[in-house]
């Protein structure tokens, strides 16, 4: 049976628009993601961080098929913040941003309608090809078929994690929101704000701990719950809807049992996290010449 189309009109977004002549190169140097290899139409899911390497904020990126700039569709409550944090690095570049007006949509399911990707800016999510598409600039006159709640149970089951609900300014790393894995960070462009933090632990697999959708048979307790296995604590719940949620987990203990403020947690990670969530292979050991000489 085909999935219905789903589209949730997304009111907790906003827009932010980013021109001027030198803004591929300015926002390169500040973000996670390849800036500069985006082409006209073309979107990708990036986020900035501290110099540590932690998360700030996260956004998706698109250059303007029909204008020359750049669009970051990020969670309103952020915008104000991100735009004086970027433009705190403008020094004497082009560079102008502002909010625009825009709606945003999520779609999921069956391709959107011809006639509404076409009078909107619209792009596959760059997380997963499951996920769906983004909407912005939707004409008022466009309705909604699922609500924001049907949206955020949608993405939960998929395991993506939303920013301002599932991680802490200063605090989560890139690759425990599962960036790295998410196509959020480019492995193949120059210095970033955070840059040395994240491919250290990239390259050297020190990531201990990472977001993991999980199941229960209740409606999950309130995100800052922690996640317990043996009496021990370890990990913390973040954002759910109904009986799904994401919880920060140390890779370690997604295969033992999870109790959650007295619910039963079941860890249920999608194909693309299952491989990061293995423990590091550990080398075979060499024999040392010396001791099977003496014996």
């Amino acid at each position: 049976m085909p999935t219905p189309s789903h589209r949730a009109l997304l009111e907790n977004r906003t827009v932010l628009k980013l021109s001027g002549a030198d803004r591929v190169k300015f926002l390169q140097g500040l973000v996670t993601a390849d800036v500069a290899a985006l082409e006209p139409g073309q979107a990708t899911w990036s986020a900035c961080l501290t110099p540590q390497g932690r998360w700030q904020a996260d956004f998706f990126l698109v250059a303007d098929p029909d204008d020359t700039c750049l669009l970051l569709d990020c969670a309103s409550e952020q915008a104000e913040s991100l735009c004086k944090q970027l433009l705190r690095f403008r020094l004497r570049g082009d560079v102008q941003m502002e909010a625009t007006g825009m709606r945003v949509m999520a779609a999921w399911g069956e391709v959107p309608d011809a006639v509404l990707m076409e009078n909107t800016i619209s792009f596959a999510d760059p997380r997963l090809p499951a996920a769906g598409w983004r909407l912005l600039d939707v004409p008022d006159t466009t309705q909604p078929t699922a609500t924001e709640q049907d949206y955020n149970l949608h993405r939960l089951v998929l395991g993506l994690p939303d920013g301002v609900q599932d991680c802490e300014v200063g605090r989560t790393l890139a690759a425990e929101a599962n960036m790295d894995l998410l196509g959020g960070v480019s492995w193949t462009k120059g210095c970033y704000m955070g840059q040395e933090i994240t491919a250290r632990m990239h390259y050297r697999t020190l990531v201990k701990r990472r977001m993991v959708p999980v199941a229960s048979a209740a409606p999950l307790p309130a995100p800052g719950t922690p996640v317990l296995a043996a009496g021990v604590e370890v990990g913390t719940l973040c954002s759910s809807q109904d009986h799904v949620g994401l919880a920060l987990l140390k890779t370690s203990a997604v295969t033992q049992q999870l109790d959650c403020g007295g619910h039963h947690l079941v860890p249920r990670p999608p194909v693309w996290l299952t491989s990061a969530l293995a423990p590091p292979a550990t080398p075979p050991s060499t024999p040392n010449p010396d001791s099977s000489a003496s014996s």
